[in-house]
């Protein structure tokens, strides 16, 4: 059975929102429902044989469209850094090296900061703790 463009526009928006109140409000004129009701509708919508079916080819898609993983993106670097020291492009080899190190949290980038703390606000800062335990005990 072919899907109503309302209910399509429902399964499209439950892959994106993965909230099936939200898809409803979308899809439909919920406007003047309640949130109780809108639930509800929604759940029986999911519950539908086609919807159900139609929810799952598109997540299928979805997760085949998306399937990069930090192992196809490794493996793509280092084909890359394999062509660049093929044809000595040693700065390119090396942007790939590093890309790798990035993407395996290696190359961390270290920041000194330099702070000052206001004593006055310190003072102040300790006072209020000690205000606030005393009103819990």
């Amino acid at each position: 059975m072919k899907l109503t463009p309302k209910q399509e526009a429902f399964c499209l928006a439950y892959i994106e929102t993965g909230n099936a109140s939200e898809a409803y409000r979308r899809s439909y004129d919920a406007e003047n429902m309640s949130a109780k009701v809108i639930n509800n509708k929604a759940s029986d919508l999911l519950a539908k044989g086609e919807i159900g079916v139609r929810v799952a080819e598109l997540q299928d898609t979805h997760t085949e469209r998306h399937k990069i993983t930090v192992d196809s993106l490794t493996k793509e670097l280092e084909d890359d850094r394999g062509l660049a020291r093929k044809i000595e492009q040693a700065s390119a080899a090396i942007t790939a090296t590093m890309s790798i190190a990035k993407l395996h949290g290696l190359d961390i980038t270290k920041v000194e900061a330099d702070v000052n703390v206001n004593a006055e606000l310190f003072d102040v800062i300790a006072e209020r703790r000690k205000q606030i335990a005393k009103r819990s005990k």
